[in-house]
Order: C-alpha cells, then sequence, then structure tokens
C-alpha cells in the first residue's frame, strides 16, 4: 500500500522578490525511465537569483532548485542501474543519454527532453516541465543516465551537492578556457561559481590565479585557496592584474557572472562589462571562458538592446588580439564523475564555498540574504 503523502513542501516562486515555503503535489512516476528521490540536500543558486529577483518570465508558482541529491526512494520499472535506498545526485540538466547532442557529451543542450529547445533543467524557466528540487522529494526522468552514485552514508554530503552545478560548472569555465598547467587564469565573479573555477584552475596547475569581485568574504575565500584576490570597487580591475603580470595580461580568463554584471563603487549594472573587461584582461591569442549566464531576453535590464539580450562588446578589440571565446552552460556529466572520485579521494574539497546550511522553513530568509549578500551569504544548503 502506498503510505506516501498527498503533498510535500517545496520553495514555490510568488513573484519578484518573494518565495515561500508551500504545500505541492507529491512527485510520481510517471514513466519507467523514472525514479523519485527524498532530498537531502539542495542549493541555492546564483541563477535562482535571477529568478527570484523578477530577470525572467518565471511566472508564480515555480518550484526552484536545480541542485539537488539524496536518496532513491521509488523506482520505474524500466531503471536497471539505480536501486531504492542509493544515494545519488544528479546534473542541473535534464538529459536523455540518446539524442545527438547527449551522445557527444554535451548534455546541457539535450534535443529530447524540452522540445523546441537546447536543453532542460529542474525548476528554472523555460527549462521544460520538471519540477525543482528544493523540495522534499524530486522526480528524475531518465534516472540511469541522470543519477550518478554516492558512497552511502552522510560523508562529504556539503562537497558531493555541489556536484549537481557549481562544482563542474566552474571546472566547465576552465575547460572553455582550455585552461592549462602553469598558466595565469583571471576569474571574473567570486560567488561560488567564480570561487569553483579558481579552484578548478588550481586544481588544473595554474601558476597564478586571480579572482575579481568587491564582497570581502568572497575575496577572503579566493585568498584562502591561494587565488590572488583583486577588489575592483578599490581600483581598476585590469590594471591590477597587469601590475602582477608584468604588464602582458593573463593567458586566460573566465567570466563566471554572466549579465547582471555590475561596475565600479557605483555599483552600477553594466551588462557587458566583465567580457569587456575579459578581453583587456587576457593577453593577445589567449581564450576566455564565459560559464556565466546571458539570456536573450532580459526585463530588468538597464538599456532597450540589453532587454533583447544584446550587448555592446567589443569585438574589434577582441578580433585585434585573436582571443578565443567558448560559451554556454554546463554539461555537467561530462565532469562530474570524475569530480566525485577527487573528493572521495580527499583530492578535492569544494565544500569551502558553504557559508550556511538550514532547514527547507527557512528559505524565504536564505534567499533574501543571499540575494544581498549580507551576513556572509556566499553559498546555501537546505536540508529538507
Amino acid at each position: 500500500m502506498d503510505r506516501r503523502r498527498s503533498h510535500v513542501k517545496a520553495v514555490v516562486y510568488e513573484e519578484p522578490f518573494k518565495v515561500a515555503v508551500e504545500d505541492v503535489p507529491d512527485p510520481r512516476i510517471q514513466h519507467p525511465n523514472d525514479v523519485l528521490v527524498r532530498i537531502t540536500s539542495t542549493a541555492i543558486c546564483g541563477s535562482d537569483l535571477h529568478m527570484y529577483e523578477g530577470r525572467t518570465a518565471a511566472e508564480p508558482g515555480i518550484v526552484f532548485g536545480h541542485e539537488n541529491m539524496g536518496i532513491v526512494e521509488d523506482v520505474g520499472g524500466g531503471v536497471t542501474s539505480i536501486e531504492r535506498g542509493d544515494r545519488v545526485v544528479m546534473p542541473f540538466n535534464v538529459a536523455c543519454g540518446f539524442c545527438k547532442n547527449c551522445v557527444a557529451g554535451n548534455t546541457g543542450f539535450c534535443l529530447t527532453v524540452n522540445p523546441g529547445f537546447a536543453g532542460g533543467a529542474y525548476g528554472y524557466v523555460a527549462m521544460g516541465p520538471y519540477t525543482g528540487g528544493q523540495a522534499e522529494r524530486l522526480r528524475v526522468p531518465y534516472a540511469d543516465f541522470n543519477c550518478l552514485k554516492l558512497p552511502p552514508g552522510t560523508e562529504h554530503e556539503t562537497d558531493f551537492i555541489l556536484l549537481a552545478d557549481i562544482f563542474p560548472t566552474g571546472y566547465h569555465g576552465c575547460e572553455l578556457a582550455r585552461v592549462s598547467p602553469g598558466e595565469s587564469v583571471a576569474v571574473y565573479g567570486g560567488g561560488p561559481v567564480g570561487l569553483m573555477a579558481a579552484y578548478s584552475a588550481l586544481l588544473r596547475g595554474a601558476s597564478k590565479v586571480f579572482v575579481v569581485d568587491r564582497i570581502p568574504e568572497r575575496l577572503q575565500k579566493a585568498e584562502q585557496i591561494g587565488a590572488i584576490p583583486i577588489n575592483f570597487a578599490e581600483r581598476n580591475a585590469v590594471e591590477q592584474i597587469q601590475e602582477q603580470t608584468a604588464g602582458e595580461g593573463t593567458d586566460k580568463g573566465v567570466d563566471a557572472v554572466g549579465y547582471q554584471a555590475q561596475a565600479g563603487r557605483e555599483h552600477r549594472e553594466e551588462p557587458a562589462v566583465v567580457l569587456n573587461s575579459l578581453i583587456d584582461t587576457v593577453r593577445p591569442t589567449g581564450t576566455l571562458g564565459v560559464p556565466g549566464l546571458y539570456v536573450p531576453a532580459d526585463p530588468g535590464a538597464p538599456d532597450e538592446n540589453a532587454k533583447r539580450g544584446m550587448l555592446l562588446v567589443s569585438i574589434g578589440r577582441m578580433f585585434e588580439k585573436g582571443l578565443g571565446m567558448g560559451t554556454g552552460q554546463c554539461n555537467v556529466k561530462r565532469y562530474n564523475r570524475q569530480l566525485r572520485d577527487l573528493i572521495i579521494e580527499g583530492r578535492a574539497t569544494p565544500s569551502f564555498v558553504v557559508s550556511h546550511e538550514l532547514p527547507l522553513d527557512q528559505a524565504p530568509a536564505a534567499y533574501e540574504k543571499f540575494d544581498k549578500r549580507v551576513e556572509g551569504y556566499t553559498k546555501v544548503v537546505l536540508h529538507p
């Protein structure tokens, strides 16, 4: 007999700058390839803040949460490799595993799970019908492909939850920039993804890594892992980096900020400021990696072009310097197994970015504080 409740608690978007923990329908197996996961950890992502602030087309009622892990409670009849009781973490990408892009390893651009769009995700606007995991339970489609098994127990909980998104995304930024041993790297943005990009650059053998931000807690964390903090609110970041690279600039650069970038002490929004700063920062023939989010429509943008996703980028300067650039959201499946094993073997401890672990019912306050960057909020993990 099925003893599950008809409803579960979940974080629901109500209006700009307001979420609430409400009852939503308990997920059910909808396809033989599904599993149901009891969520033990789910993280708030900087990308969630775009929806939270009303900077997307997200409508009231959407359940947030694309960084999810937990224990499998129910298994569809077609699932072969996942069993009840398995501890698993899911990529934020929902992917089929068999389309042209998935077979090529580009699981962030699956052609199956979100018809008419390349890519799907849990709890994110325009990314398909997949309810988010900032909830007590989550339905995972194509579970054999999307679930990454973890060692049983509770060890490394706050490390493993970061495999859902920010650790692979930071690593992806380095992959897009083609960071190699001995190179210098400038990471713009010291939020969770930026810190993971800096950490990944160091794991890949970078000789010198700069992290550009203005939030003291972020810059302190960057320094703790061996990166060089650059406060752009104090003085021009490009000049500071050039001074520390004999005027040459860095070999590689990573944009971990995206379209809500800010400039100067006034903290005014300039959507293209990070891209243009990287073009000035990276030496001729270097490469930029851009995992930071850019969107085709931004209703809150500071100008009409930016509202349509069109930014004034110094393409002439980029061409003149012969710079390369890689863009796009992370294909988490390409990296998460290897990064998991680095954690298991003690070679990586990405949980240094986690500032708060809270119960699910404190999510509304956590969103508010994370959005305002107050009280040391750098990365929040919720435990339903």
